[in-house]
């Protein structure tokens, strides 16, 4: 059975950084593609990141919204099947649950609805 576990979340001050991860057990994901999304109360859940399979000549592609692009990386670790998220240069609207998923199939994929696995969430705030 897939399995997604997150961890890394916190409590920052503005402009700091936090690492979160995501571990996935119960089935390789190392040619399809994982993501990051964040859920703040009382809004819907937010596409931030995701990194999908280019193909044997480019590897690996990441997307990102347009609010953390240049602050945010997501990264993989194929042998440990884990994707990271560095964030960097946190401000107070970055704080929400943080929610790792994944998906079979390689593409730009960035509505919570095209993915099938999820995990149960992280909680980042940062503070002013």
């Amino acid at each position: 059975q897939v399995q997604l576990v997150e961890s890394g979340g916190g409590l920052v001050q503005a402009g700091g950084s936090l690492r979160l991860s995501c571990e996935a057990s119960g089935r390789t994901f190392s040619m399809d593609t994982m993501g990051w999304f964040r859920q703040a109360p009382g809004k819907d859940r937010e596409f931030v990141a995701a990194v999908r399979w280019g193909g044997l000549r480019l590897y690996y592609y990441a997307d990102y919204v347009d609010s953390v692009k240049g602050r945010f990386t997501i990264t993989r670790d194929n042998a440990k099947n884990t994707v990271y998220l560095q964030m960097s240069s946190l401000k107070p609207e970055d704080s929400a649950v943080y929610y790792c998923a994944a998906r079979s199939g390689s593409g730009r994929f960035t509505g919570a609805h095209q993915y099938e696995y999820w995990g149960q969430g992280t909680e980042v705030t940062v503070s002013s």
